[in-house]
């Protein structure tokens, strides 16, 4: 005697939709977290730069201790480049006030 059972495409669909979100979801996080480390990289090798030349690029050792004081799953460059990008846009807010305070030759 044999016993049928209903096969519903829809359960064995539905399991292959969860599988394929779950890998998914791990795919993001590992990729998140391999931008996260190479950005950290990055960062670290400004850390080898002297005082003058971060002043170049509009940031200081604050900046980078700032940046490394962040959770290891997030971005430390999106903090420096904010952080050089406020400098810049105050910088250029001061240039003309200060060359017309210059006296004429």
């Amino acid at each position: 005697m044999t016993t049928k059972i209903p096969v519903l495409p829809i359960a064995a669909s539905a399991v292959v939709r969860a599988l394929l979100a779950a890998l998914s979801f791990v795919t993001h996080w590992l990729k998140a977290l391999s931008r996260a480390r190479r950005h950290r990289r990055e960062a670290a090798a400004l850390a080898s730069l002297d005082r003058r030349m971060l002043a170049d690029i509009g940031l200081n050792r604050a900046d980078l201790r700032d940046a490394f004081s962040e959770p290891f799953w997030q971005d430390p460059t999106a903090l420096l480049c904010e952080r050089a990008g406020e400098r810049r846009s105050n910088r250029s807010r001061l240039q003309p006030a200060h060359r017309s305070a210059l006296p004429m030759l």
